[in-house]
């Protein structure tokens, strides 16, 4: 008589499978969490204002989270890999000052024309951040940090000190800014649209998992084959490409714009990105976790003036945040680590 056995599962397979349902138990408690939060900081706020729930100030929240989810969508590829971009907000500046610039010196240029010339800004700045760190070998933190003050420093040298105002930017691309459908702005469905691709880039696409393999273990994913630098510069200039994005957006909503324009926007984004889950040592988090993070962090930003709660605080609460965020992932980090211990020594 043949007995046949179901094979069993090599100790490393066990490992892994542990190690992703825990991974996946936390960030979905985590988004539980901040859905949580979300309901909690919007009732309290409109138990205390009811104005807080209307319909312009709906439209003014969703107007303000789509800059920030736009800019956590890029961000989100980059820390996947092990990475940080500190100079989106810096090149969206650029951008939305060069945008701004064009309009106003070529009245007749059609405006998709001088959208693109903001995306090619922030995809140009984005493939200067790339080379430097995948192929200069330059650690993201000090290279991005360098190119925040260099690009800002090119921003106020094009501007000397002057202003473009709405006035002299064309009626069409100021009331695009502002535009609505059924209600709901333009400028955010945008952002939504872009959450979506990224969302199923880094989900199903073979360059998006690779981003993970390198953040999860740099070393492991050179032995697969994966081509980590182009991958890396891939993900750095989808970061500087959706912050020129922004850019453009930025001048189409405000439309006056000056040498600060986003200026400070880069603690903010990377907030989103880690309050929502995306490990700021990479390899584990979703768009969706960040997307949900920026709409938090744009509900504060509103709700606590509305509370009365002085500025300084504002920005401990968001500074805060990230404290957290950062010390929950390395909590969970340590407690893996020691699970697969654990398992190691049970199996020896």
């Amino acid at each position: 008589m043949t007995v046949t056995t179901r094979p069993s599962t090599p100790p490393g397979g066990r490992q892994q499978e542990g190690r992703a349902a825990l991974l996946d138990a936390v960030l979905r408690f985590r988004a539980l969490g901040l859905v949580v939060a979300l309901v909690l900081l919007v009732t309290t706020t409109w138990l205390a204002n009811s104005r807080f729930l209307s319909a312009q100030s709906i439209r003014d929240i969703l107007l303000s989270a789509a800059l920030t989810l736009l800019l956590a969508c890029g961000m989100t590829m980059v820390v996947v890999g092990r990475g940080i971009d500190l100079s989106v907000a810096s090149v969206l500046g650029l951008s939305a000052f060069g945008t701004a610039t064009v309009l106003a010196d070529h009245p007749g240029l059609p405006v998709p024309l001088a959208a693109l010339v903001g995306v090619g800004i922030g995809a140009a700045c984005g493939a200067v951040n790339g080379v430097v760190i995948a192929y200069g070998r330059v650690p993201a933190l000090v290279a991005t940090l360098g190119t925040l003050y260099v690009f800002r420093g090119l921003v106020y040298f094009l501007a000397g000190g002057s202003r473009i105002s709405a006035g002299e930017l064309p009626r069409g691309f100021l009331d695009f800014g502002t535009a609505r459908v059924l209600g709901i702005p333009w400028l955010f469905l945008i952002a939504v649209a872009v959450l979506l691709t990224v969302g199923e880039f880094l989900r199903r696409h073979r360059a998006g998992r690779d981003l993970y393999a390198i953040g999860s273990h740099e070393e492991a994913a050179r032995l697969a084959g994966i081509p980590i630098p182009s991958r890396l510069l891939g993900a750095y200039v989808v970061s500087g490409t959706l912050a020129g994005l922004g850019g453009v957006l930025y001048a189409a909503r405000y439309g006056t714009v000056d040498a600060s324009a986003g200026y400070g926007m880069e603690l903010d984004i990377v907030a989103a990105v880690v309050v929502g889950g995306v490990a700021i040592f990479g390899g584990s988090g979703s768009v969706f976790g960040a997307a949900l993070g920026a709409l938090l962090l744009t509900v504060i930003n509103n709700a606590l003036p509305v509370l009365g709660v002085d500025p300084f605080w504002q920005r401990a609460v968001v500074g805060a945040l990230i404290i957290a965020a950062i010390a929950l992932d390395r909590l969970v980090a340590l407690r893996l680590a020691a699970s697969l211990r654990r398992r190691d020594a049970d199996v020896h």
